[in-house]
C-alpha cells in the first residue's frame, strides 16, 4: 500500500490511525529487553526471530526475562523443523530422517543446514542455526529438556504425515485426522509452552492436570490459520479441510473454488468456523492460569487476535479469492485491549462472537448450532464475569426515586395532619371558654367590677412588696453594705 493509499485510507478510516497511533504511543511494555547485555549469538537469535515471526516476535520480546530466551528458542526450533517439512524441494528420502533426528541435530555444535530450496521463506534460519545450537546450551536444563521433548514428538510426527501417501495426494479426510494433524502442528507447541511456564512458576501448575485446555489452546490459532489460508492453500496444491465437512457441499475440491458454488463454499467455511468456535470456552479458561502479566499478553493477544479472523472469515466470500488479514488498525486495538486482564479479553470475545452471530444467515444450515455457539460463549463469560441489566438497573434507580419522593411526601403529609390537629383543638378550646364566657355574661355576671377588684387586689400586692423590701434594706448596717459594694 503506497504512501497515497494510505494516507487516503486512514482519512477515511480514523478509528484505524487512532488505534495505531494508541498502541506505539501508549503500549509499555511489562519487560523489555537489554541488547547491549547479549551476546552476539543471542543478538543474532533475535534477528532470526524478527525475520522468521511477525506476530510472535513482539510479544516473545516482552516477556518475563526467565522466559525472554528459552520461548525464543524454542519458537526457532520448531521454525526450523517446520522449514524442512514445508520444503517440497527436499527429497522424501532425506526429509523423513532429518525431521526424526532433528533433536539430535541441533546437540552438535555448528550443524546448520543449507540444502532448503531458494524460494524457502526462512531458508536463512538453517543456514545460520549454530546461533540457535550455542544459545541452547546455555538454557536451563529443565527448560531445554521441554524443549528437546517436544520437538522429538512433533519432528517423528511432521516425518509420519511426510510418509502419508493418502495425506499428501489427497490431503486431511476425517476431523479426527484434521484435529491429530493440528495437533501435531500446534497443540504440541502449546504443550511445550504450558510446561515452561509452569516450570518457571509463572501460571499455576494445575494446567498440566488439564492438558485438553492446552490442547484447545493450539487447535483454535491452528484451525483459524487453516480456514484463513485456504485459497493460497488451494494454490500450493495442500488441502487441510476435512472431506467429510467439504463434500457435503460440493463434489469435488476444486468446486470449492468455482464462483457458481459461493454459497455452498461459504455454508462450508461455516461449519469450519463452528468446528474451531467449540475451543473457545477452553482458551479463556486457559488464561485464567497465567500468573504474570507478560505470559498472559503472550497467550492473550494471538487468542484475541484469532477469534477477530474467525468474524471475519465468518461468511466472506474472499477467502477463495485471496488471502484475507485484519487490519493493522484492528490489531493494533486487539493488542491494547489483551495486554489489560481477562475480563477485557473475555469482552473481545463476546464482541466478536455477537458479530458472528449477527453475520449468521437463517438459510446457512449451520445457522442453528453456530447461534447455540455463539450463546454458549456468552453464557461461559457471563459465568465468569456476571453484569448486570442496564434496564434493570435504570428500572431500580426509577422505583428507588419513587420511593424517596413518597417517603418525602408522607413526611410532609404527617407535618401538615399535626399543625391541624393544633390548630382544631386551639379554635374548640377558645370556643369553648367563649361559650362559657358569654353564657355567664348572659346568666348575669359582673364582668367589670371582677375586672376592678382584680386590680386592686394586684395593686395592693404590689405597694405591700414595695414597703417590705424598703424597710429591709434600711436595716442593713452601712458598713456592711459598703464591704458589699
Amino acid at each position: 500500500m503506497g504512501a497515497v493509499t494510505k494516507a487516503a485510507y486512514f482519512l477515511l478510516h480514523p478509528n484505524q490511525l487512532r488505534s495505531i497511533v494508541q498502541w506505539k504511543v501508549w503500549h509499555e511494555p511489562v519487560h523489555r529487553r537489554n541488547p547491549s547485555k547479549e551476546t552476539e549469538t543471542e543478538k543474532a537469535c533475535f534477528r532470526h526471530l524478527e525475520l522468521t515471526s511477525r506476530s510472535f516476535s513482539a510479544v516473545i520480546q516482552e516477556l518475563n526475562p526467565e522466559l525472554l530466551m528459552p520461548i525464543c528458542l524454542f519458537y526457532l526450533v520448531l521454525r526450523g523443523l517446520d522449514t524442512i517439512e514445508d520444503d517440497m524441494t527436499i527429497d522424501l528420502a532425506k526429509k523423513e530422517p532429518l525431521l526424526r533426528e532433528f533433536a539430535d541435530l541441533m546437540e552438535i555444535d555448528g550443524w546448520t543446514f543449507t540444502e532448503n530450496g531458494p524460494n524457502e521463506k526462512d531458508r536463512e534460519l538453517l543456514v545460520h542455526f549454530d546461533d540457535v545450537i550455542a544459545e541452547l546450551k546455555k538454557v536451563k536444563k529443565p527448560y531445554y529438556d521441554i524443549i528437546r521433548e517436544i520437538t522429538v514428538k512433533m519432528g517423528n510426527g511432521m516425518a509420519d504425515y511426510a510418509l502419508n501417501a493418502e495425506h499428501n495426494t489427497n490431503g486431511v479426510n476425517t476431523i479426527e485426522e484434521y484435529e491429530l494433524y493440528c495437533h501435531y502442528v500446534a497443540g504440541l507447541v502449546g504443550e511445550g509452552l504450558t510446561r515452561l511456564f509452569v516450570e518457571s512458576n509463572l501460571a499455576n501448575p494445575a494446567l498440566l492436570e488439564r492438558m485438553e485446555l492446552t490442547e484447545s489452546m493450539g487447535q483454535f490459532l491452528q484451525k483459524t490459520n487453516i480456514i484463513r489460508d485456504i485459497h493460497e492453500d488451494y494454490v500450493d496444491k495442500r488441502r487441510f479441510w476435512p472431506k467429510t465437512i467439504w463434500s457435503k457441499y460440493v463434489d469435488t475440491w476444486d468446486d470449492m473454488f468455482k464462483p457458481e458454488n459461493r454459497e455452498k463454499a461459504l455454508q462450508c467455511s461455516s461449519e469450519m468456523v463452528l468446528n474451531a468456535l467449540k475451543h473457545t470456552e477452553d482458551c479463556l479458561f486457559y488464561m485464567a492460569g497465567m500468573r504474570d502479566q507478560s505470559v498472559f499478553n503472550f497467550v492473550a493477544i494471538p487468542q484475541a487476535m484469532a477469534i477477530a479472523t474467525l468474524e471475519l472469515v465468518f461468511r466472506n466470500p474472499a477467502i477463495f479469492e485471496r488471502n484475507v488479514k485484519i487490519t493493522k488498525g484492528d490489531a493494533c486495538q486487539l493488542m491494547m485491549e489483551s495486554t489489560q486482564n481477562l475480563r477485557v479479553v473475555c469482552e473481545v470475545f463476546r464482541r466478536y462472537a455477537r458479530r458472528i452471530h449477527k453475520k449468521n444467515d437463517p438459510r446457512d444450515p449451520n445457522y442453528l448450532a453456530i447461534s447455540v455457539q455463539c450463546g454458549k460463549i456468552e453464557q461461559f463469560i457471563e459465568s465468569i464475569f456476571p453484569t448486570q441489566d442496564p434496564k434493570k438497573i435504570a428500572l431500580a434507580q426509577a422505583q428507588n426515586s419513587n420511593q424517596a419522593a413518597a417517603n418525602t411526601t408522607d413526611n410532609g403529609d404527617t407535618t401538615f395532619l399535626v399543625l391541624s390537629m393544633i390548630g382544631v383543638l386551639f379554635v374548640m378550646g377558645g370556643l369553648m371558654v367563649g361559650i362559657s364566657i358569654g353564657a355567664a355574661w348572659l346568666m348575669g355576671a359582673r364582668f367589670d367590677m371582677a375586672y376592678q377588684d382584680i386590680t386592686a387586689r394586684v395593686g395592693t400586692l404590689v405597694n405591700g412588696a414595695a414597703a417590705v423590701s424598703s424597710a429591709t434594706v434600711s436595716s442593713i448596717p452601712t458598713t456592711v453594705v459598703h464591704q458589699e459594694l
